[in-house]
């Protein structure tokens, strides 16, 4: 009577589900890791008491609104680390914060209060602004928690908490005290639609249209020098060019380089222009003039002190020299507006020009502005041309689109004005800031050029802000005589009061309730006004290497870590640096990496005005976080990141490959015990020791990877391993053991010793990225002694064994199977295609080898060889034969039909079927097994 076999095949059984829907399972796992006050990232943390500390400090990003893929990039990026440090040995806290001040939260609680910043008070203003930022905090902190984040989500650090302030307020007066710390007149970055300067941090550049101008000044003084050298001073013009129509009623000055030379050049109206040499063809190419000559060359520094007649206001314009110009555009001849220019400003201060700003700080023309006083400053650009072709000084207009910086929040553009602020002086600190670059380890390598170069640049950091919520400017003002007010006694004061009150404290008391009677100023005064400015956010979040790493957490800089986008080098890095430079004398941070922008597959910035946007929900709506920690770790965030829908489509599909080679090991684990079944290493089939050895390959390389903060690098390992050696070759050739073998036999025991090994530190090594899935794996296999089942982040990463190394004979022998391998699926390939067999299980295969080749395949029986290959026979003949050329190896393959029968429970062709007379229809082995 026909028997069923089938019950007696080992075939694989697992719970563990092919389908990942990872959008609704992971929620399951967030909130066994967040039970009893977050016990996961607690209990990780006690595991690792007294391991080597590592710091990963999280820069703050802004409470202000949903995350964006910016955010879930950097994130992810930092919990590949803490997660991956704290399984390699470390202890390695994370205490994520939020930059909870300055003009981003304004802006938003505006919006979102409907409140008019000048209608309300000041106290409810701030009260509004905290309570808009904290709860930005609590959104921002579950959307970073469903991305699979750890860290002490509990106790956040906020720039706004009283401990934090007080710091803040302690580096400051330490800066304040050394000399670090002045007030100016200087031109700075001011945005007139938020009414607040800017630091260079928050400036963006657009291209925009615009008018450029070439502008005739009049001669009215030539020092006759220009007379004895054309024998005239009349009808003689400096002719100036800009791109800021609005700024001319701001010129005091013409700048011109001393070492240039300069042409008179006479055109046919009878006019005469001083222009730099190299640049009279484009000047006059733009003018539409076709024929010119020159009449004389003067250096530059024979034009200097000159006056002419300002075109359009009733003032003279001086000729003064600067290096600052130079031949790059224009005419040499440079239109210089002191209030409205860096440059400008440094080169009248050498000549002891008056500064005008002739713009106020709401973008509106003063009466320094003449006829254009009460006009925004935009709106006089059209009459000034009118009144400059009036007067027939407009030599030249051309409609150009050139980069013109705005303000990286509201959009506007935003002007040069100078205004009255706090400064720190980077020239002060530059040379120990550099130095300290020097010996920071920069990812990528490039960083330390851009840091230091931005360092040197600098001259000064404008600290201070014309804005309501923030973090007031420390200084107290004499009613008398207006000197500033700091030292140590009243920055103790202000700091107590900012721990115990908040800084809402100093806009709701008076100064005489925060400073005692006993104080004076030199003059005798004891009354005193406070400064109203409150600080740049950058000096806030600059100075939580202090309020969080030391104040709070006890812990000495620098820390191990800094990572933030490639925009930072400007921002926090800088300003990070810059405090702890001043105040400690070294740099906050060993190492500093950044990651790019997100772009899309055109490499277009993401922007909602274009469409090309992806939120991180609806990543997680349709894939769940573990894909997009897979697309951060799929490519070099060095670089910037591309990111689309389609893409997600492909990672899902490497996803599974990773997850079902891990089901697949599940599935043939089914029964076994690692306490009690594993096999030693010595004993285990030949192959199964290669799968051991090509795993401590994967280990040493993710490792590395891990170490190099590399984690395309990892992914791509682990995903070769995969697919490559487990699923196309390893899986597959021991599927007739695992299946067909007894089961509790050695040789299913041995394939299954080493798929344990495999999969426990395959689990292990993708934990730090694919950390609900690993989570999930690890709730689904056996464990041995020593293993923390509660969650795999308990866990340790895996080592590289050196038992399991092979000696080069041996990988050079398994290399040449795995070709001959290789020729025989092409050969297989071909006798399907030629309707020769239609399974390979239904071929004998005849292989002719060199001697050299023959004697390697000999030292494996020709069973194995047959299982390797998975082919019912396969025998090896020394010398030539016909069939295909091995493209790997020089052998022939010969392809023929198996004849006799088939085994009813292996499906193998071979000579022994029937021996059994129990099992007539069973091959010897699988007749024994069954006996079993």
């Amino acid at each position: 009577m026909p028997q069923d076999y089938n019950e007696t095949i080992n075939l694989p059984k697992t719970d563990f589900p092919m389908r990942a829907n990872l959008p609704k399972r992971e929620p399951g796992f967030l909130a066994g890791w967040e039970q009893d006050n977050n016990a996961l990232y607690h209990a990780l943390m006690k595991k690792n008491e007294g391991k080597p500390l590592f710091v990963l400090h999280d820069g703050p990003p802004y409470a202000n609104g949903n995350l964006h893929m910016g955010h879930a990039l950097n994130k992810v990026l930092k919990d590949f680390i803490v997660r991956y440090k704290n399984m390699a040995g470390f202890y390695a806290p994370y205490v994520p914060g939020w930059d909870t001040h300055g003009l981003p939260i304004e802006r938003q609680a505006i919006q979102a209060y409907g409140m008019d910043r000048d209608k309300v008070s000041v106290s409810e203003f701030r009260q509004k602004c905290e309570e808009f930022a904290r709860k930005h905090v609590n959104t921002q902190r579950e959307q970073f928690k469903r991305l699979g984040v750890i860290g002490d989500w509990e106790h956040p650090y906020l720039t706004l908490t009283h401990d934090f302030e007080a710091k803040q307020i302690e580096i400051f007066g330490e800066m304040a005290k050394k000399g670090y710390i002045y007030k100016g007149l200087k031109p700075v970055y001011w945005c007139p639609h938020d009414e607040t300067a800017l630091a260079e941090a928050e400036i963006e550049y657009q291209d925009e249209p615009c008018s450029s101008i070439y502008v005739k000044f009049a001669v009215t003084d030539d020092k006759g020098v220009i007379e004895k050298a054309i024998g005239t001073k009349e009808n003689v013009y400096f002719v100036i060019w800009t791109t800021t129509t609005w700024t001319l009623p701001g010129n005091l000055a013409i700048s011109v380089n001393p070492f240039f030379e300069y042409d008179l050049v006479k055109v046919p109206n009878g006019e005469i222009y001083v222009l730099a040499k190299e640049l009279v063809n484009s000047v006059m190419q733009a003018a539409g003039i076709e024929s010119w000559e020159v009449l004389a060359t003067l250096l530059g520094s024979d034009l200097e002190m000159m006056k002419t007649q300002h075109p359009i206001m009733d003032r003279e314009s001086v000729i003064i020299t600067g290096e600052h110009v130079t031949l790059d555009a224009g005419t040499g001849c440079v239109h210089t507006a002191p209030g409205f220019g860096a440059d400008d400003f440094i080169v009248c201060q050498k000549y002891n020009i008056p500064i005008i700003v002739p713009v106020d700080g709401k973008g509106y023309a003063t009466e320094d502005a003449g006829k254009y006083a009460g006009m925004y400053y935009e709106k006089t650009t059209p009459i000034i041309l009118d009144d400059l072709r009036a007067c027939n000084a407009l030599l030249a207009i051309e409609d150009i689109v050139h980069s013109y910086p705005h303000c990286w929040r509201c959009k506007n553009p935003i002007i040069f004005r100078a205004t009255e602020q706090w400064f720190c002086s980077v020239d002060a600190l530059k040379d120990d800031a550099v130095k300290a670059c020097h010996e920071i380890t920069w990812l990528p390598g490039w960083g330390e050029e851009r840091m230091t170069s931005m360092i040197m640049e600098r001259s000064d950091w404008c600290i201070s802000r014309q804005r309501i919520w923030g973090v007031p400017i420390p200084i107290f003002f004499c009613k008398k005589c207006g000197k500033p007010l700091v030292n140590e006694q009243t920055i103790k004061l202000v700091s107590d009061l900012f721990r115990e009150k908040g800084s809402n404290a100093w806009f709701e008391m008076d100064t005489s309730e925060i400073l005692p009677s006993d104080i004076h100023c030199e003059c005798g005064c004891g009354e005193f006004d406070k400064e109203t400015d409150t600080m740049d956010v950058w000096f806030d979040s600059g100075s939580s290497w202090a309020a969080v790493i030391e104040q709070r957490e006890g812990q000495p800089i620098p820390v191990d870590v800094y990572l933030e986008g490639n925009d930072q080098y400007r921002g926090w890095f800088q300003s990070s640096m810059l405090t702890a430079i001043a105040t400690k004398g070294i740099a906050p941070y060993k190492t500093v990496i950044t990651h790019g922008m997100i772009v899309d597959e055109e490499r277009q910035k993401m922007s909602k005005s274009l469409g090309n946007g992806i939120s991180p929900q609806e990543i997680l709506d349709q894939y769940g976080a573990d894909i997009l920690r897979l697309w951060v770790s799929s490519a070099d965030y060095r670089q910037d990141m591309r990111i689309s829908k389609e893409m997600f489509k492909h990672l899902a599909q490497n996803y599974l490959k990773i997850r079902n080679t891990a089901r697949y090991i599940l599935g043939n684990l089914e029964g076994f015990d690692p306490k009690t079944d594993m096999v030693a290493y010595n004993d285990l089939c030949e192959l199964d020791r290669w799968a051991l050895m090509k795993l401590n390959d994967l280990v040493a390389k993710v490792i590395k990877g891990y170490d190099d903060y590399e984690f395309h690098v990892v992914l791509h390992a682990i995903h070769n391993f995969c697919v490559v050696d487990m699923s196309n070759f390893y899986l597959d050739v021991i599927k007739d053991r695992l299946y067909c073998e007894e089961k509790n036999g050695v040789l299913r025991r041995s394939a299954q010793t080493a798929m344990y090994e495999i999969l426990d530190a395959l689990v292990r090594m993708i934990a730090p990225i694919l950390c609900f899935t690993a989570d999930e794996i690890w709730q689904a296999m056996p464990h041995r002694d020593g293993d923390d089942a509660a969650n795999i982040v308990l866990n340790a990463m895996p080592k590289v064994n050196p038992a399991w190394a092979f000696a080069e004979e041996a990988s050079s022998k398994w290399d040449k199977l795995i070709a001959l391998r290789d020729d025989v699926n092409k050969a297989l390939e071909e006798a399907r295609k030629n309707k020769v067999i239609g399974k390979p299980l239904e071929a004998w295969v005849t292989v002719y080898a060199d001697d050299e080749t023959a004697a390697l395949l000999e030292t494996v029986p020709a069973d194995e060889l047959a299982a390797l290959c998975i082919v019912s026979k396969l025998r090896v003949i020394r010398g030539n034969g016909e069939g295909m050329q091995g493209e790997n190896l020089p052998v022939q393959i010969a392809i023929e039909r198996a004849s006799g029968d088939k085994c009813e429970r292996c499906w193998m062709y071979v000579d022994s079927i029937g021996q059994d007379s129990k099992h007539p229809t069973l091959c010897a082995r699988c007749a024994a097994v069954v006996g079993e």
